[in-house]
């Protein structure tokens, strides 16, 4: 049976192709994941790791948690532990770290790295061993800096340039006095950094002491032991310490995690892709177990056993699909190495570092692609081993049972009922508690439909008739083949329909979420600008007083978001000018008045829900500095993802905060948000690039330009298995005109010309793709408005918005989908021999 099963796959070679493709693509997709991930994963490790070569215990300050009436806050390591550091028995030196976010503009003003990756930091004295100076010297007072070698290379600057930089809003422009090298993860990423002297760092970072010690160890000491020399003087209230060690092992694993998500991601969508093949799989072992009918029950008469059948198909399976592993592993090497070239084309660098392809990726591909063949090749092969001999050689196997299709179809109408019926139910939950059923109830609709797909596609192919009456009797055998063998064509249309099912689903979402974002800004604010830094964090109080001075601009408001306690718990508050909120925001008052000053605050209704609030209410709140003040609730707003919280006015906030910055700042005009304002703002801000300026269309334009780069990543990500999808059709197809030789040449011989017999195939396999791309579109649009309705519960501007555009063309391509597959096997049907055709078996 072994040899038998190994000339059986020889001899179908051909018709055996598209599995082996299929199937490689999905092992392709998952080789490729694993050493595309395990190799930048390795890469910053060990890149980090090199980061660490000079730090053998580094002093770390811990925070201080709120409790009661007290503000939580991250104390600054000071000069004093400094110096008690450096004088431990061991150590060799002690370097004071202090980092914050810095912008460098390139020289046409743009922002370098992103604004997330832009880093600033000190230069320890004049050799800091973590940033070797290729060129120049340290930085001496405030108007000198040094830059990293990347930077200065992306940039063209040299030593003795001027840069542009920001630090929380004005611009400063240093002379660059270094270039230096360093192994920051950020920088390899294509970020940026900057360093001052420690005494200009500070100031510009608004710390008096360091955010980190690094203490390096004297010859022959352990990293054990200077971190037990150092725990006698550091406080273990108020500062940790780790080894170098512990520092790049943390490290590791932080990469590890962050890279894990990108690896799961892509392995839910080679999980897809895969999932995708099992139906061609599947339906090419059915087609080559059916063609083989009166062989295997010579074989059964010879004396071969069920087990030996099943046994013999499950080899074919094994070689057919370890074939497949080995290519779709070679090829997803070929991958990996591709994606992470093309990232470095894209600005970001990865540091440099081998191919990783580790034993369990070897592993993980062969068993993927072996054992998803044998699984999918499984049923058939138990069903060719059930066919009784006597009657698999007369052939009266070929129509299933209406007890088989009776069961068949009651079980599909159960799972798609318990489906919808989770579905639903999910829907009338609140959040997160809905994820989970919403979730289960999808995969039990999806296998629903999947079974009922034979039922329901007599109906649905039935209402194409008037489309395919044109074509004459190549549209009428089109249909009837369409149906000819339901569960057939139900595997190959569910292939695509898994695809556009999520596809469709997810372009409703996004449609749906930028139409309710876009709203809710149109809705809650009445400011022309919303004027921040790139990277989100605090502008300076400097921002606020040039936009005052602002020819054009009549109402400004900060936004200072400060930490504080509220009845024992940690509470945000947020400070704004009282004077002039109101006229920029525009917000529902459902209890009270909008009334922001002195001791007077405006609530939204979710907080004071929260404490119990309602207009009039007082409460006392606890400020970072250790003050406390008795506030009255003025009045009560529906809060949203744009304005929410406990508003104060800035006048009452900023006297106990520290250092007040402000988070964004909310500013009108005269005439409205026009060019000429807009362009008056950023000059009298310096040019700064580090700081956006955008109107509500800025807004909504920067959430359509996330929107639609999300889909498309999704979309180049699900194309895998619109292409597994083709494949199956494309097999489907071909092996179904082998089976209908005889027919074909009969058609052929009463006068079916050979450009109606491609015109057959091609309707036919554009019925196919059709019906599964309707079938698909329904369920997307159901999932997309379900999965919408658990997002309202959080977002109240959100309602349901069918993208009827993107799903005609899906439709479309769907179709062309559908004749493009078609083209070959419809070739080769019509290049048969009549003849020869009519006389095969």
């Amino acid at each position: 049976m072994f040899r038998t099963a190994l000339r059986n796959v020889l001899a179908h070679k051909a018709r055996l192709l598209m599995t082996v493709l299929a199937v490689m693509l999905g092992v392709a997709f998952v080789s490729g994941t694993l050493v595309f991930t395990n190799t930048i994963s390795q890469a910053y490790q060990n890149s980090s790791r090199k980061g660490f070569d000079h730090v053998d215990v580094a002093i770390e300050p811990k925070e201080v948690k709120g409790s009661g009436n007290t503000v939580g806050t991250t104390p600054d390591l000071t000069q004093a532990l400094l110096d008690k550091a450096a004088a431990v028995d061991g150590a060799k030196e002690a370097v004071g770290v202090v980092s914050g976010f810095t912008a460098i503009a390139d020289k046409k003003g743009d922002l370098i790295g992103g604004g997330f990756q832009s880093q600033g930091g000190n230069f320890w004295g004049t050799k800091d061993a973590r940033y070797p100076l290729t060129s120049g010297h340290a930085p001496k007072g405030a108007d000198e800096v040094v830059i990293d070698s990347e930077t200065a290379k992306r940039a063209g600057y040299e030593v003795g340039d001027t840069v542009r930089l920001s630090v929380d809003g004005p611009v400063l422009t240093p002379k660059i006095v270094g270039i230096f090298t360093t192994d920051d993860g950020n920088v390899a990423a294509g970020g940026s950094l900057a360093l001052f002297d420690t005494a200009t760092a500070q100031k510009l970072f608004h710390t008096t002491g360091y955010d980190e010690i690094d203490v390096s160890a004297a010859t022959g000491t352990t990293q054990t032991r200077l971190r037990s020399a150092l725990s006698a003087v550091v406080p273990a209230a108020t500062a940790d310490l780790k080894t170098g060690t512990q520092l790049a092992d943390d490290q590791a694993e932080q990469i590890a995690s962050a890279t894990s998500g990108l690896r799961t991601g892509l392995l839910v969508f080679a999980g897809i892709a895969l999932f995708v093949g099992t139906f061609i799989i599947a339906n090419t072992f059915t087609m080559l177990v059916a063609q083989r009918t009166k062989e295997l029950a010579l074989l059964r008469a010879v004396g071969a056993s069920r087990r030996q059948v099943t046994r013999s198909v499950l080899i074919e399976a094994f070689v057919v699909g370890a074939v497949a592993a080995v290519v779709g592993l070679v090829v997803g090497i070929g991958i990996g190495a591709g994606l992470r070239a093309l990232i470095g084309s894209f600005g970001s660098g990865v540091p440099d570092g081998p191919l990783v392809i580790t034993p369990g990726t070897v592993v993980a591909a062969l068993a993927v692609g072996i054992l998803i063949t044998m699984l999918a090749a499984w049923l058939p092969g138990r069903r060719a081993a059930k066919i009784p001999p006597v009657a698999a050689m007369n052939a009266l196997h070929a129509k299933a049972t209406t007890k088989s299709l009776v069961l068949r179809n009651t079980l599909g109408a159960l799972l798609a009922g318990s489906g919808t019926a989770l579905v639903l139910y999910a829907t009338s939950l609140s959040g997160s508690d809905g994820q989970k059923p919403m979730g289960f109830g999808a995969v039990l609709l999806v296998i629903g439909v999947f079974v009922l797909t034979p039922l329901l596609s007599r109906p649905l192919i039935a209402a194409s008739a008037p489309l395919l009456r044109p074509f004459g009797i190549s549209g009428k055998l089109a249909r009837q083949n369409s149906v000819r063998n339901p569960r057939r064509t139900a595997a190959t249309a569910s292939a695509l329909m898994i695809g556009l099912t999520l596809i469709t689903g997810m372009t409703v979402i996004a449609g749906s979420l930028q139409n309710a974002i876009d709203k809710m800004a149109a809705d809650a604010i009445r400011a022309d600008y919303i004027v921040s830094l790139a990277n989100g964090r605090p502008l300076s109080t400097d921002v606020e007083k040039k936009l005052t001075d602002t020819q054009g601009v009549t109402a400004i408001s900060p936004l200072r978001i400060a930490d504080a306690r509220v009845d024992g718990r940690g509470q945000s508050v947020a400070g704004v000018d009282g004077a002039t909120i109101g006229e920029l925001t525009d917000v529902k008052v459902t209890q009270g008045t909008f009334t922001v000053g002195g001791t007077k605050t405006a609530v939204d209704d979710d907080t004071a829900k929260d404490y119990g609030w309602k207009a009039g209410s007082r409460f006392t709140v606890a400020y970072e500095d250790g003050k406390r003040q008795t506030l009255t609730v003025a009045g009560i707003y529906e809060g949203n993802a744009i304005i929410s919280g406990i508003m104060v006015d800035n006048s009452t906030l900023t006297p106990h905060l520290t250092t007040p910055a402000d988070n964004q700042i909310m500013v009108k005009t005269a005439d409205g948000p026009t060019s000429s304002v807009k362009d008056a703002i950023k000059k009298n801000l310096g040019n700064n690039p580090a700081i956006q300026i955008q109107s509500k269309q800025d807004i909504s334009d920067g959430i359509a330009q996330f929107f639609t780069l999300i889909l498309r990543m999704l979309y180049g990500l699900l194309a895998m298995a619109v292409i597994v999808a083709v494949l199956g059709v494309v097999n489907t197809l071909a092996m179904s005109v082998f089976e209908r030789q005889q027919e074909i040449g009969m058609l052929r011989a009463i006068g079916l010309d050979r450009k109606g017999i491609k015109r057959m195939v091609r309707l036919e396999s554009l019925v196919i793709s059709l019906f599964g791309a309707v079938l698909g579109l329904a369920l997307g649009v159901f999932f997309g408005w379900a999965a919408g309705e658990l997002l309202g519960t959080s977002l109240s501007t959100y309602e349901l918005v069918l993208p009827w555009g993107r799903m005609a063309l899906f439709l479309v391509l769907a179709g062309c989908v559908g004749v493009l597959a078609a083209l070959w096997p419809a070739r080769r049907a019509a290049k048969m021999n009549m003849l020869a055709a009519i006389k095969a078996e």
